[in-house]
C-alpha cells in the first residue's frame, strides 16, 4: 500500500469513526432495502422507462479520465469506493473552510453521503484502490486553495467532476450487467440503481453552484 493511500485510509478511519454506530444501523437498512428490491426485479423495466429524464444531470463530461467501464458489481464497487473517500476527505474540509452558503450547505450533504457510502463499502469488503494522480491532484488544489472564493470554486469544480464520473460509472455497470442472474450481480444492479439516482441529483447542484460561482 502506497503512502498517499494509507493517508487516504486513515483520513477515512478518523472520519467515520464519528458516528459509526449511527452510519452502522445505516448500512444495516439500506442492506435489509437492497434486499428487499429484489422482489420487484419484474418491475424494473416499466419503472426505468417511467423515469423523468434530467438534461442537467445526463449531459457534461468534465472528469479528466476516460469513461468508466464498470461489468461487475466488484468493479463498480472498486469504481466507487475510491471517488468518495476523496469526497469525504475534501468535504471534511469544506465544512469549515467553504464561504459560499451553498457551497457549504452541499459540504455538509455530501460529507454524510460519503461517510455513508463508504462505511457501506467497507462492509462489504471493497478492496480499496491507491489514489491516482488525478485524485492526489484534486486533493492537493483543494487543500491549498486560499479560503473564499478560490476554495469554492475547486471544491464544487471537483465535486461536478467527481460525480459526473460516478454517475457514469454506474450507467456503464447498469448496461454491461443488463443479463446477470446471479444473485451478487443483482444486488449490485440494485445498489447501482439507488446510487445513480443520488449522482444524477448531485450532479444538477453541482453544476448551479459552479455557474454561480463563476459568474
Amino acid at each position: 500500500m502506497t503512502k498517499a493511500s494509507i493517508r487516504m485510509s486513515q483520513d477515512l478511519s478518523d472520519v467515520v469513526g464519528i458516528g459509526r454506530r449511527t452510519l452502522l444501523t445505516q448500512a444495516v437498512m439500506v442492506g435489509g432495502s437492497i434486499g428487499a428490491l429484489g422482489l420487484f426485479g419484474l418491475a424494473q423495466g416499466a419503472q426505468a422507462a417511467a423515469t423523468p429524464q434530467q438534461p442537467e444531470a445526463e449531459t457534461g463530461h468534465s472528469y479528466p479520465m476516460a469513461r468508466p467501464d464498470a461489468r461487475t458489481e466488484m468493479e463498480f464497487r472498486m469504481g466507487v469506493i475510491g471517488p468518495a473517500m476523496l469526497s469525504l476527505v475534501t468535504s471534511q474540509l469544506a465544512v469549515d473552510k467553504a464561504t459560499d452558503r451553498q457551497a457549504k450547505e452541499f459540504a455538509n450533504f455530501e460529507l454524510r453521503e460519503a461517510i455513508a457510502v463508504t462505511t457501506v463499502l467497507s462492509q462489504l469488503r471493497t478492496p480499496v484502490p491507491a489514489p491516482d494522480a488525478n485524485a492526489r491532484a484534486t486533493r492537493a488544489r483543494i487543500e491549498g486553495a486560499r479560503k473564499g472564493r478560490a476554495f469554492d470554486r475547486e471544491y464544487m469544480t471537483a465535486q461536478l467532476a467527481n460525480h459526473e464520473f460516478l454517475r457514469d460509472l454506474a450507467a456503464s455497470y447498469l448496461i454491461n450487467s443488463a443479463n446477470a442472474t446471479s444473485m451478487p450481480e443483482m444486488h449490485g444492479r440494485h445498489l447501482a440503481t439507488l446510487a445513480q439516482s443520488t449522482f444524477k441529483e448531485h450532479v444538477v447542484h453541482c453544476k448551479r453552484i459552479t455557474e454561480a460561482l463563476r459568474a
